[in-house]
């Protein structure tokens, strides 16, 4: 039997959804297994050793347009698969495993296109989103439900990388942007934990796409630490937070990294609430936000505008309390 999940969306939604590759191993034993995701995800999930293979589906990009989305529908069909499990909720995704002709597919109850599914799950928005997630299988309770992320071996990264992370004392991993700019907790507040980090002897990385480095350069300014952003692969970052003491995030990727690696975490929570199921996972971690707003939280997943026009959820979160809470969460090494 040839099975495939499918799980096209953000980056940090792949990292929650990785228990479901267990749990499919719980209930096929036998079967191979394969996903469907972006470009940008595979290599968060190709070095799972119970995937067969990760196929790629580049949909806000080379294979957006319709024609696109026909031929892979074609690849998928040659690969013969029996059973397609859609994560995604979009009507995109419904008609791809339909065109793909895929025998049975099963997606949750709130799917667009949902008749397209032989099998509808229902999907508890009150829970975690791991949980949620699990849900397209079967009873959560029933299955692993560790996040299943793999980091490169040492020799897998480059040498300068190794240099930097490996350098005989405690790191300490800052992940300043997202995807949205009312996640984003002020860049001074980074600054200010950065320098207070630098000041008692640790190491400070920040890292971060190539977008945010605008962002890390002014996190970073004339301070000693390493400046990744732009710089490091999606593997690469796998790997620096893997080996950090602790990492000081907002709600983004590198929370649900950091939950899946088990490492310490301080994550700001600005415009979202983790009430909505993106919070940390199994990790020894503390939430901190801004208490009493009565505007928050005003989005589910963020917005790149602040509604109220005072930004006081990523600006009234004190840098001292960051720090001592980072600090006290730290591991020692």
């Amino acid at each position: 039997m040839r099975i495939l999940l499918v799980q096209t969306s953000f980056l940090g939604d792949v990292v929650l959804s990785t228990p479901v590759l267990a749990a499919l191993r719980q209930e096929f034993p036998s079967a191979e297994l394969w996903m469907l995701t972006t470009p940008a995800a595979k290599q968060l999930v190709e070095r799972d050793p119970l995937l067969t293979g990760v196929i790629t589906f580049d949909k806000n990009g080379s294979e957006r347009s319709l024609g696109a989305l026909r031929r892979k529908a074609d690849e998928l069909r040659q690969m013969g698969f029996d059973r397609a499990y859609a994560l995604q909720r979009s009507a995109r995704t419904a008609v791809l495993l339909w065109w793909a002709g895929i025998p049975h597919r099963v997606g949750f109850s709130a799917a667009r296109l949902g008749w397209i599914f032989h099998e509808r799950r229902p999907r508890d928005g009150a829970l975690h989103d791991v949980l949620r997630n699990l849900q397209i299988v079967g009873d959560p309770a029933a299955y692993p439900q560790d996040l299943r992320i793999v980091a490169p071996a040492e020799h897998e990264v480059t040498e300068g990388l190794r240099s930097q992370i490996l350098c005989g004392r405690r790191v300490v991993v800052l992940v300043p942007g997202s995807a949205w700019r009312t996640k984003m907790w002020d860049w001074r507040g980074y600054r200010e934990v950065a320098r207070r980090f630098v000041a008692q002897g640790d190491a400070v990385v920040v890292v971060g796409s190539a977008a945010e480095r605008p962002l890390a350069e002014l996190v970073c300014g004339n301070l000693p630490v390493v400046n990744l952003c732009g710089s490091s692969s999606i593997s690469d970052l796998v790997w620096v937070i893997s080996k950090a003491a602790v990492v000081v995030c907002n709600d983004s990727m590198a929370l649900h990294l950091a939950s899946a690696a088990k490492v310490p975490t301080v994550a700001i929570f600005c415009a979202t609430s983790p009430s909505y199921g993106f919070g940390p996972w199994r990790n020894e971690a503390q939430v901190l936000e801004v208490d009493g707003l009565p505007c928050k939280p005003c989005s589910r997943h963020g917005s790149r505008h602040c509604p109220t026009g005072t930004w006081a959820c990523s600006q009234e979160l004190s840098p001292a309390r960051v720090f001592e809470v980072a600090r006290g969460l730290a591991r020692h090494g």
